[in-house]
């Protein structure tokens, strides 16, 4: 099956669960073909489908509830009960009962593309090594969640580079025109109950965000309120590539909820899963961080080894499955992650150059 192919009939699943958005659709097929990092960020479909065959020997491996769509642009600050703000994953859209290894090569495949990209500044092995390290080690002490408090004062300070991006996320926000279309009741409601004031005023508009779920509906919510502006979010929640490619014939359903409850991780206050629908918080603080948005000055090696620990926390939800785990990384070669990011890496690239060549052809 061919990378045209594998998109129509992903995206006709798709359709089989959620209303999709044609123009958001297009636009997703043209990011694809912009850079070979889009095109495997929007393309975990895709994965599914290579992953076993070009590293047949990494994707055999003991199973966790896993991210499965994970990179290295998939991470995001939020703030805890107590205001504090954490780093962690962002997107669970196809978490899933995988094996381990999924999260690890993808992330340091992510990683080896970026660095091709010049977007990250380390050599691609030390990257996976080091990517490998911060899982071990957060695997072996048992996890904690990444609150930039009293500790991790690298991270925090790339953080804060963002976070003064404020005024640039609200004006985003507030250049988009509210929906023409009437907002389904239930929709308004649940956006209504996720705001701090009953009967708070606000418009709903339609936010694109991220390449794995554009095509999906956003009901996104902004108001005024004592001061500032804030803002809510759904989006409807879908069952997981890998489920498609996996259970042919079988419901599958989605394990948002559940790797998010069981992970070593802090929580979103704001976040919820409501009858299919993933409902949160989005503000400066609480958002995608993109390579793009950190300074050029900082430490990628600290940054990579941080997301090989977040990795982990979210993987050691799986405390019956953690012995078996260790043991099998243990067997594993010293370069083993290396060996199959560098091979899927050149895979995706030639993915890519197809994809690419197709859409110069339909233009």
């Amino acid at each position: 099956m061919n990378i045209q192919t594998a998109t129509q009939k992903y995206e006709a699943w798709l359709a089989q669960q959620v209303p999709l958005i044609q123009e958001d659709l297009e636009l997703k097929h043209t990011l694809m073909a912009q850079d070979v990092f889009s095109f495997l960020r929007a393309t975990f479909y895709r994965w599914v489908q290579r992953w076993p065959e070009v590293c047949p020997d990494t994707a055999y491996a003991p199973k966790v509830l896993a991210v499965g769509d994970l990179h290295v642009n998939n991470f995001s600050t939020w703030r805890d009960a107590e205001g504090r703000l954490a780093w962690g994953i962002n997107d669970f859209d196809d978490a899933y009962p995988m094996p381990y290894t999924i999260d690890l090569v993808r992330l340091a495949t992510s990683a080896v593309l970026a660095i091709k990209a010049a977007n990250l500044a380390i050599e691609p092995g030390h990257a996976c090594q080091t990517i490998l390290e911060g899982y071990v080690h957060q695997i072996d002490t048992g996890g904690q969640p990444f609150v930039f408090a009293e500790r991790h004062r690298r991270l925090r300070e790339m953080a804060r580079s963002r976070l003064a991006q404020t005024e640039n996320f609200w004006h985003k926000l507030d250049a988009l025109p509210p929906l023409t279309d009437e907002v389904p009741g239930d929709i308004r409601t649940t956006l209504c109950q996720a705001l701090p004031e009953p009967d708070l005023p606000f418009k709903v508009v339609h936010r694109t965000s991220g390449l794995g779920s554009l095509g999906r509906q956003r009901f996104t919510a902004i108001a005024e309120w004592r001061g500032g502006q804030i803002a809510r979010e759904m989006k409807p929640l879908v069952a997981s590539a890998y489920g498609w490619e996996r259970e042919t014939g079988s419901p599958v359903k989605n394990y948002y909820a559940a790797v998010v409850a069981q992970a070593v991780r802090i929580p979103d206050p704001f976040l919820r899963v409501n009858d299919g629908w993933l409902v949160r918080r989005i503000a400066p603080d609480c958002c995608r961080i993109e390579l793009g948005d950190l300074p050029e000055q900082r430490n990628d090696e600290k940054l990579l080894h941080a997301m090989g620990a977040e990795t982990a926390n979210i993987h050691l939800g799986n405390a019956q499955a953690i012995d078996v785990l260790r043991a099998d990384f243990k067997r594993r070669p010293p370069k083993w992650l290396r060996q199959a990011a560098t091979a899927m890496a050149r895979d995706t690239q030639s993915d890519f150059e197809a994809w690419r060549k197709l859409s110069k052809t339909h233009k």
